[in-house]
């Protein structure tokens, strides 16, 4: 499946996909809420159930992606930003290329971010 035109996502050139993140933890439930940040810099906003303690929200931030895209968790590492709101997710070439990236636009709500 291609990859859509996010400005949170970022293809490299060995055919990993690079997600840029903003966590909130310790929200009432886990759901993306839009963008973060100023044209060029985006990220996707997203509220994590989690709370910041001992890894949990990593693990959740994880879980919830490979849950999103339809892939095993195992293809999604966090490349950096283990201690910051700011966050980087690496899904690995071999996921990337069969995962539901149209159902990540559509967490977003409507049919993705707005223009």
């Amino acid at each position: 499946m291609p990859l859509p035109d996010l400005a949170f996502l970022r293809m490299e050139k060995n055919g990993d996909v690079l997600v840029d993140v903003h966590v909130v933890p310790n929200a009432a439930k886990t759901q993306a809420v839009g963008l973060h940040g100023e044209a060029g810099q985006q990220a996707l906003r997203l509220r994590l159930q989690a709370p910041p303690v001992d890894g949990k929200a990593n693990q959740a931030l994880v879980k919830w992606l490979a849950g999103c895209l339809g892939i095993p968790q195992q293809a999604v590492t966090l490349a950096r930003g283990e201690t910051s709101r700011r966050k980087q997710l690496r899904v690995n070439a071999a996921a990337a290329d069969w995962a539901a990236w149209d159902e990540l636009a559509k967490a977003l709500g409507k049919d993705g971010p707005p223009a």
